[in-house]
C-alpha cells in the first residue's frame, strides 16, 4: 500500500530536499474561512498539511493551539464537520497529503469503525493521535493501517532506545520527532540536539523523520530541514490567524492571507536547506 504520504516522500527525496508540514486547527475562525485556508497552504509551498481536529480538554497543545480549538468549537465545528473539510479540499486537490492531528476521545464517541471508513472516503491519508501509546495500538492504530490509513507516531526527547522500538513498531508514513519537552510553542527547537536526535531515531527506522514544535521563523525551519526529513510548523500559522481577527474574533479579508504569506516565507527556509543524508 502507498499512500499520498509516502508518495510525496518519494518525490521530495528524487527532488534532494525535506518537507514542510503545515499545521492548522480545522475551523478555526469559521468553518468557511478554514477551508480557504487549507486550499491555499499547497499553492503557497505547504507539501503535507496537518489538520487539528478540535477538543476541549487538549494536553499537548500550548496556549494559541488551545486558543485555536475553542474559537473553532465556538463556531461550530465537530469531528462529523471536519471531515466534511477535507472532502471540500479533495474536491480540488487529490495530492497533497492530509493527516489528522487530535485526540483519541472525539474518534471514540464518533466510533472508531465509523470514523476509519468516513475518514478513508473524505481523502485523509493518516493520523497523529497524541494520546494513544503503543500498547493501545489495538483501540485505533491497527484498524487505521487495516483501512489504509497511515499511523504516524509522535517520539520525544525522552523516548529513549529502549522505548523507541514500541513506539515505531506499527508507525507508518513518517515519524514526527517533538524537538522539546512541553507543549507547543512553548520554546525555541534546538536544530544542533535536533540533528543528534534524528540521527539516532533513523538508527531505528527507514521512515521519514519529520520534526516540530517550536520551528517559528524561516531560519529555524532551515536549519531544522538540514537534519530532518521534514520541519513542521503549527503554532506561528495559528498566531498569524490570529493576529489577522477583528476585535471580536471574526476573520477578516486578511485572515488567509496571513496564514499564506508566512507559509510561503518558511517554505523558502526549508527548501533553502542542504539536505542531509537520510
Amino acid at each position: 500500500m502507498t499512500t499520498r504520504i509516502d508518495a510525496r516522500f518519494a518525490e521530495l527525496k528524487q527532488q534532494g530536499r525535506s518537507a514542510f508540514v503545515t499545521f492548522v486547527m480545522a475551523g478555526d475562525p469559521d468553518p468557511k474561512t478554514s477551508l480557504d485556508i487549507v486550499k491555499a497552504l499547497p499553492k503557497a509551498g505547504a507539501d503535507i498539511i496537518e489538520i487539528g481536529m478540535p477538543f476541549t480538554d487538549p494536553m499537548a497543545d500550548g496556549p494559541s493551539i488551545q486558543a485555536a480549538g475553542l474559537r473553532a468549537l465556538k463556531a461550530g465545528m465537530t469531528l462529523k464537520k471536519t471531515l466534511e473539510m477535507v472532502c471540500g479540499f479533495r474536491r480540488d486537490d487529490d495530492v497533497t497529503p492530509l493527516v489528522l492531528m487530535g485526540y483519541y476521545n472525539p474518534i471514540y464517541i464518533y466510533g472508531v469503525d465509523k470514523f476509519l471508513t468516513d475518514a478513508k472516503a473524505a481523502g485523509v491519508d493518516g493520523l497523529i493521535i497524541v494520546d494513544l501509546p503503543p500498547e493501545e495500538d489495538d483501540e485505533l492504530c491497527l484498524p487505521a493501517m487495516k483501512a489504509g490509513l497511515n499511523f504516524i507516531r509522535l517520539a520525544t526527547p525522552t523516548t529513549d532506545d529502549k522505548r523507541l522500538p514500541a513506539v515505531l513498531a506499527n508507525t507508518s508514513g513518517f515519524v514526527y520527532y517533538v524537538s522539546i519537552t512541553g507543549i507547543t510553542g512553548a520554546a525555541a527547537a534546538d536544530s544542533t540536539a535536533v540533528g543528534d536526535a534524528v540521527a539516532r531515531i533513523r538508527r531505528h527506522t527507514k521512515l521519514p523523520v519529520c520534526v516540530g514544535f517550536g520551528i517559528r521563523t524561516p531560519e529555524a525551519a532551515r536549519a531544522i530541514a538540514e537534519n530532518a526529513s521534514g520541519a513542521v510548523v503549527g503554532t506561528a500559522l495559528v498566531d498569524a490567524l490570529r493576529g489577522s481577527l477583528d476585535a471580536e474574533g471574526r476573520a477578516t479579508a486578511k485572515t488567509v492571507g496571513a496564514v499564506a504569506d508566512l507559509v510561503a516565507a518558511l517554505a523558502q527556509g526549508v527548501r533553502g536547506a542542504k539536505q542531509a543524508a537520510e
